[in-house]
């Protein structure tokens, strides 16, 4: 079956549903067996992660137990501790499926939702990090701390659990993604390998980006301070930015400039977030050959 295709024609349902999670669920384990027909040595693994489970919920949940636990933090506790955040938060559950729809549509290298909830490390640590920002809300810091450290050194992922992230998100390979404390980051928004979202330096309070919807940031771009990154923009591969980014441009370079100029700056017309278009901007920055 070609990757863009799904294993049934069953119509897709509303967005954000509980149709919509029912659905996908149908979907990862149709592919699941699939898979395990396919390749026998596999069999195994997929039944334990995927098929013996009977919701979305409980299947991720075994498996970020099973991936982040240690010798002292054990896989059963980690399990009822994800569990429980996943069963009794609706708003959880719909954006894990929207980050698994934005993995499987947005990048050609996912050949289905199953690969994404198994193998992909950038939307494993998204989902384990909602629930330390859940138990940072709840005044369980040393617990989300615990938490944080783990996906560090499991998913090399570090991400505050006090920073907000929204739902649609794709962190694309995803190793050395950092995200500062009071960091902000919208819906369908799209961040490669290697981005810091950090601080300046030793301030304190409110010091992180903001990304608005629909954002792409390109491999290996820092953005620093408490600065705001409009909707629909665009951050240029290893770009360098320290102020806001207005709505629909693109900033490149270190440091980064708006293509078209500050005084006029070029728009687009699509969400970069969402289309992944890294290099339309080339031909109006600069003469670049090679």
């Amino acid at each position: 079956m070609p990757a863009g295709e799904y294993m049934n024609n069953t119509p897709h349902p509303t967005a954000g549903s509980n149709e919509e999670e029912a659905w996908l669920w149908a979907q990862i384990k149709a592919e699941a067996r699939r898979d395990a027909e396919a390749e026998p040595a596999l069999a195994s693994y997929l039944y334990s992660t995927i098929l013996s489970h009977s919701s979305l919920e409980r299947s991720l949940s075994f498996h970020l137990g099973n991936k982040l636990c240690s010798s002292t933090l054990l896989s059963t506790l980690l399990y009822d501790m994800f569990l429980n955040t996943f069963s009794n938060d609706a708003a959880l559950r719909a954006a894990t499926v929207a980050d698994l729809r934005a993995a499987r549509f947005r990048d050609p290298a996912c050949v289905s939702f199953a690969h994404c909830l198994l193998n992909y490390k950038g939307f494993l640590a998204c989902q384990a990090h909602r629930v330390a920002h859940k138990l940072w809300t709840q005044c369980r810091q040393p617990l989300a701390l615990a938490l944080q450290s783990r996906i560090s050194d499991v998913f090399a992922v570090d991400i505050h659990p006090a920073a907000k992230i929204g739902k649609g998100i794709l962190f694309d390979h995803a190793t050395g993604v950092v995200v500062g404390e009071t960091a902000v980051i919208g819906n369908n928004v799209s961040i490669l390998h290697h981005v810091t979202l950090g601080g300046t330096g030793k301030a304190g309070g409110d010091r992180h980006p903001k990304i608005g919807d629909g954002v792409l940031i390109g491999a290996g771009a820092t953005i620093l301070g408490n600065v705001k990154i409009g909707e629909g923009a665009k951050i240029g591969a290893g770009s360098v930015v320290l102020i806001d980014v207005p709505p629909q441009t693109t900033a490149v370079g270190n440091p980064a400039r708006l293509v078209g100029g500050k005084d006029t700056p070029s728009k687009h017309e699509d969400v970069p977030g969402e289309s992944m278009d890294h290099t339309s901007f080339i031909s109006e920055w600069s003469d670049y050959i090679i």
